[in-house]
């Protein structure tokens, strides 16, 4: 590594800082796609920058210290969120929490510097802003480098673009995964299976095949009850003084919060416990495998999930309902899965609309409808689902593993602990002539 140097970013690269036109000069800004692109923070969501959220005029830019952006140009944050970045693909403006980056000719990699300034910014954060960290002109210009000869950089550049690519395939993979299993979803839940165990054709197809319900057309087959019709049992979390911090113990019985409910699949976040004797004083609000879990409160309220059968029993607490099924007439899944379709989404907008903050109460809960069709249509249905849920599953998998690797590799590349000539010619010898 003795052909690796050591140096500042003052010393291989020019940097600049973008501005603000001024607010109270409407013909300053431009409803996009009028203008041009102004870049903020919070634009910084992907590694290709084709756009932004606010766009300025000619005039803006001419009468405030922006500056031109080229395209194919590194950007970064270096105020509040440090060493957030992208690469420009047409030409742009940004604010003044945002840096871009001209590399000198032949010293340096501007794909290089996309991967490597994040870390090397944060090291030398010293500055604090009133609401996080920043630097300053001069600490931007000391961000120290370990710089691999030219030839170097753009070979560790091509090795973490190429997992960038994989990356944003998987990404998008996911996305596309998601939607279709969204789609199927709601028409499973809405029109059921036939015989065959192929989708039921729509009303409008076959009118014949449904009826009138209190939740508007459903197939004949099936029935509609509220959710409390449906439970043995159903309750919230205990209240006041019956539950407080004080009573929390680093093992235990868990206790459940709303956050463990909040992204539709149970996820024990809060690992938070009681002891055995406190449960059992609380016995009366006991969660087991099996059991439906609805959030009383947030954006929306009555988000649900099943509790899992390799989670051991716990305790909810007030800001939960918590249903036990009625097996005999209703699959836990097919609660859950009808109480996050648009079908109880709208009865609860009705419940809350017109209050600020969206809670229901219990009653609430109970006397949302739920479509149930035979248990034998049910489990048909969610066999379906959870194999929609396993492709998108694999897909999140193999998206973690490509991070991971994206992640010991810049470690590896970007401090010289691993050459990169060796993968490149390992990558060419393994690609087909």
């Amino acid at each position: 590594m003795s052909e690796w140097t050591h140096c500042q970013l003052s010393d291989v690269c020019e940097f600049f800082i973008g501005g603000t036109p001024s607010r109270n000069q409407p013909e300053f800004w431009a409803t996009p796609p009028n203008g041009s692109p102004w870049l903020a923070i919070s634009d910084l969501k992907s590694k290709f920058l084709l756009g932004s959220k606010e766009h300025i005029t000619e005039l803006g830019a001419l009468s405030s210290n922006v500056k031109l952006i080229p395209s194919d140009s590194t950007v970064m944050s270096f105020k509040l969120s440090i060493g957030r970045t992208g690469i420009t693909k047409k030409p742009m403006y940004c604010n003044e929490a945002i840096a871009f980056f001209k590399p000198h000719e032949g010293e340096l990699s501007s794909r290089w510097l996309y991967h490597s300034i994040p870390t090397a910014a944060n090291r030398v954060v010293t500055d604090s802003a009133v609401k996080g960290a920043t630097l300053n002109k001069k600490k931007i210009a000391e961000i120290p480098l370990h710089l691999p000869p030219l030839n170097e950089q753009v070979g560790v550049a091509n090795v973490l673009d190429t997992l960038d690519i994989q990356i944003q395939k998987t990404e998008a993979l996911i996305a596309k995964l998601e939607k279709v299993k969204e789609g199927l979803l709601h028409d499973l839940l809405t029109h059921g299976i036939d015989e065959r165990g192929l989708l039921r054709p729509s009303p409008e197809q076959a009118p014949e095949l449904y009826k009138e319900s209190p939740l508007g057309l459903v197939p004949r087959e099936w029935e509609c009850g509220s959710l409390g019709e449906l439970s043995t049992s159903s309750v919230i979390g205990p209240f006041g003084s019956d539950l407080v911090a004080s009573d929390y113990r680093p093992e235990g019985v868990p206790v459940v919060f709303v956050r463990d409910v909040v992204s539709k699949t149970f996820t024990w976040k809060s690992e938070v416990y009681v002891d055995h004797l406190k449960a059992a004083s609380l016995s009366a609000h006991d969660v087991i495998a099996g059991d439906v879990l609805l959030t009383k409160m947030g954006l929306p309220p009555c988000i649900a999930c099943t509790y899992p059968s390799e989670f051991s029993e716990g305790i909810v607490t007030a800001d939960i309902v918590r249903l036990r099924p009625d097996k005999s007439m209703v699959l836990p899944d097919w609660i859950s899965n009808y109480a996050n379709s648009e079908h109880v989404a709208s009865q609860v907008r009705a419940i809350t609309s017109g209050v600020t903050r969206p809670k229901v109460t219990l009653s609430d809960v109970r006397s949302l409808k739920v479509a149930v069709p035979p248990l034998k249509d049910q489990r048909a249905i969610l066999l379906r689902v959870s194999e929609a849920s396993r492709r998108v599953n694999a897909a999140r998998t193999s998206l973690s593993k490509l991070l991971s690797e994206k992640s010991g590799l810049m470690d590896d590349l970007l401090t010289g602990r691993v050459r990169v000539t060796p993968l490149l010619e390992q990558a060419q010898a393994s690609t087909p002539a």
